[in-house]
């Protein structure tokens, strides 16, 4: 290790030695809210994190540090308190392990639009519990909103650009000098993360700087990627029109000189600082042009994605993403109603679109007001969906989500990366179908799926079977799983597009059955191509300033 880690200890009463449920097969140790950097709090506030100096101090452990200040937290995990003192990590390994352990690692990048989430909402623990291979989990808060992501031309001057992107590479280093004591292997470091998780990993897989070389050695983008909706200059119009309403909202001074702005700002109470984040948030997301996002800053994104992409200059990892098969449920209006409201949709979202960029949008997505035929006719009648909610929630979808992450499978495998393409398809709730996050339930293999039905024991258990597979084996078949045999899962190939779809068929949650459904089938992947094309074509729109 490069640095002595602090002293860990786990007071009486704590998970050490105790199973986290009756059925688990293993139990596993818990050090919980363990600093990686100093707290950002103070002078430090808009700051890029500092280094925590060698310590001997005794650390308790016992619980979860706080969640970052943000809107309000995603549902799942325990209930925590927000705070500035954000930059703590989560240690989960196997009840035993030795310091020479040597086991693989996987970091865990929670998600919530790099404006809410915290690593409480991942059951790391129950992942690496059922796990038939040991592996060590990781998992770790990071600032969001104005803290974390403040973008325009006086934090670039300030030297304050994408301050949660380098918390992110601050905990990885934190892993590399410390997780050997753990019983960790710094050389088997997988990161995986869902939605700004994702997005987060795609940035730190496409831009090689003095940081990140020997980070990370493979990675898992659930629902994300680096081209996903608007990655813009730091100074981009809207940035600073964020950044302006941002300062009016925390009550800087018009006529303060810039040299005192964050300074005055560094001063303030933290609730005057996070209550003015929210309402910027709040103000942008009507249309879903979110305030606080990362930007090109030259240093940690030093590029436009697809520049980075065809540069053939980037961390060349296995890569395991994928998608769900109704990504935009929970961000587009259930109750839009006409086709006018659906082009405007699009025109809001982004300006840059031409009149034939919207004719086309209309064709490749055709209005059931319309056309009969349409496969985005709403036929669940008693939930007060408009009749174009189908329509716009597919369109965004395939948009923000499904061809950016078909994007990358393309981009990394044609340059030799192997990548295993998933699509999760099961129907959780009637509105939000296969909606985005749902995965993250399942995955880790808790209780609270696993008791609902032994189908969906059997669909939880195949996907966190080829997950930690690839985790500790780098390939997602080398492990067993519990279930028998399951599909093989080949690498992606662009001249022969195949996919492994979860869930597909079973419709038990939502009134149906799961009869003749399987947890998973590796199929030709029929998505519509004209549909890819049109979205690959546009996003050099949204990186424009």
């Amino acid at each position: 290790m490069a640095s002595a880690p602090p002293s860990v200890t786990i007071p009486q009463g704590h998970v050490v030695g105790i199973r986290l449920e009756e059925s688990s097969p293993q139990p596993v140790e818990g050090f919980l809210g363990v600093p990686y950097a100093l707290p950002p709090t103070g002078d430090r506030r808009f700051r890029p994190p500092a280094k925590i100096p060698n310590s001997t101090k005794t650390i308790d452990a016992s619980k979860f540090g706080p969640a970052a200040p943000g809107k309000a937290l995603l549902a799942g995990g325990p209930k925590l308190e927000q705070s500035e003192d954000c930059l703590t990590a989560n240690v989960f390994r196997p009840a035993g392990t030795k310091a020479s352990g040597k086991l693989p690692v996987a970091i865990y990048v929670h998600g919530g639009a790099f404006n809410r989430g915290a690593a409480a909402t991942h059951n790391t623990a129950s992942m690496v519990a059922w796990s038939e291979e040991p592996f060590i989990g990781v998992s770790f808060g990071y600032r969001v909103g104005a803290l974390g992501f403040l973008p325009s031309t006086l934090s670039k001057t300030e030297g304050l650009l994408n301050l949660g992107l380098r918390d992110q590479i601050q905990l990885f280093e934190w892993v590399q000098e410390n997780i050997g004591a753990f019983g960790g292997d710094v050389d088997n470091v997988t990161l995986f993360g869902l939605s700004a998780g994702a997005h987060s990993i795609g940035h730190h897989i496409l831009n090689i700087n003095q940081r990140t070389p020997g980070l990370f050695h493979r990675a898992i983008l659930e629902s994300g990627s680096s081209t996903s909706r608007a990655v813009r200059p730091y100074d981009a119009k809207i940035h600073e029109a964020q950044f302006r309403d941002f300062l009016k909202e925390t009550g800087v001074p018009h006529d303060l000189p810039e040299v005192e702005i964050f300074p005055f700002l560094r001063s303030l109470p933290s609730s005057v600082v996070t209550d003015a984040q929210t309402k910027v948030f709040d103000k942008y997301n009507p249309s879903l042009r979110w305030a606080f996002q990362p930007v090109i800053d030259g240093d940690i994104i030093a590029r436009k994605p697809l520049d980075a992409w065809k540069s053939q200059n980037w961390n060349k990892v296995p890569i395991m993403t994928g998608f769900n098969s109704n990504e935009g449920t929970m961000y587009v209006d259930k109750a839009m109603s006409t086709g006018t409201q659906f082009r405007a949709f699009w025109k809001e979202l982004l300006p840059e679109l031409s009149p034939s960029d919207l004719d086309k949008i209309d064709e490749l997505y055709p209005d059931p007001s319309t056309a009969p035929s349409s496969p985005y006719v709403e036929t669940r009648d008693g939930y007060g969906l408009g009749p174009q909610y189908k329509r716009i929630e597919a369109a965004y979808g395939h948009y923000a989500y499904v061809a950016p992450v078909r994007q990358t499978a393309d981009f990394a495998s044609t340059q030799g990366v192997p990548v295993y393409l998933y699509n999760w398809a099961f129907p959780r709730t009637v509105i939000g179908r296969a909606n985005h996050g749902d995965n993250m339930y399942y995955e880790t293999y808790n209780s609270e799926i696993t008791g609902i039905s032994d189908t969906q024991k059997e669909l939880s258990g195949t996907l966190h079977a080829y997950m930690t597979s690839f985790i500790t084996k780098g390939d997602p078949n080398a492990i067993t799983g519990r279930y028998g045999s399951r599909p093989k899962w080949e690498p992606y190939s662009p001249d022969d597009p195949r996919i492994l779809i979860f869930g597909e068929g079973n419709e038990e949650l939502i009134g149906g059955t799961a009869a003749n459904s399987d947890a998973a089938k590796f199929v030709k992947d029929e998505w519509a191509t004209e549909q890819t094309a049109f979205w690959w074509s546009k996003v050099p729109i949204s990186q424009l300033a």
